[in-house]
């Protein structure tokens, strides 16, 4: 059976209008682009290209100007309502600020269980923690973890969701050379269990562990290739 890629994107644009004036500026121009269901995909490019507006899409909180945008080989509805049931159940999100991604008066362990009950799942804190470096952490609060370790806890609880995809923006961006090789590394767990993983980053260390990257400049993808990582 053929493999159903995870988005399929057709001649999609994105247009934003200006506050008080007539004027529109163009976010994403003419992008085609089909995102396998497994694997690392890394959306690269300068500030300012594009690759957020792209992820905003895919992460379905923003919506096509023009163009058609498939998930798992099903048009995705129009409708706000159902976006938003379609994003709950199957994208797993990790913003760019570590904190954003965790409930902080819950301790590690509870995060992780609050994320698996949303999607009416169960989890194993002590197991998901020790698969991402964490063990030790669970009865800790969100406040007392590194922003590494936060953004890595962030990925566990997507596993704890059980979620197809996960989608992370410049998640590596606010960290140190050592706790971003952490995040990699959680990453990896991710891709080991199958999941399709997404990131919009301008980190050649991301980029090098790609099996695809996907070059955005001005709105336009200016360049599709294997990572380093697969060529070798």
């Amino acid at each position: 059976m053929t493999d159903v890629p995870m988005y399929e994107l057709d001649t999609v644009d994105v247009e934003y209008a200006v506050p008080s004036t007539s004027e529109r500026v163009t976010g994403l121009r003419d992008v085609s682009l089909t995102i396998p269901s497994s694997g690392l995909t890394v959306l690269a490019g300068p500030s300012g290209s594009g690759k957020s507006t792209l992820l905003r899409v895919l992460s379905l909180f923003q919506t096509p100007t023009r163009g058609t945008l498939r998930f798992r080989g099903a048009a995705v509805a129009q409708s706000s309502r159902r976006r938003r049931a379609l994003r709950r159940e199957s994208i797993g999100l990790v913003f760019q600020n570590p904190s954003d991604n965790l409930v902080p008066h819950l301790s590690v362990s509870d995060n992780l269980h609050a994320a698996a009950q949303s999607a009416n799942r169960r989890c194993d804190p002590a197991a998901l923690l020790e698969r991402l470096g964490l063990d030790g952490t669970g009865t800790s609060r969100i406040a007392a973890l590194s922003g590494g370790q936060q953004q890595r806890l962030a990925f566990a609880c997507t596993l704890a969701r059980g979620t197809p995809v996960v989608l992370a923006d410049e998640p590596t961006s606010q960290l140190d050379d050592r706790s971003a090789s952490h995040v990699l590394d959680a990453i990896d767990v991710l891709r080991a269990d199958g999941v399709a993983v997404v990131v919009a980053s301008h980190d050649e260390r991301l980029i090098e562990r790609g099996s695809r990257v996907v070059r955005i400049r001005s709105g336009e993808i200016v360049a599709e290739n294997e990572g380093r990582e697969v060529a070798r």
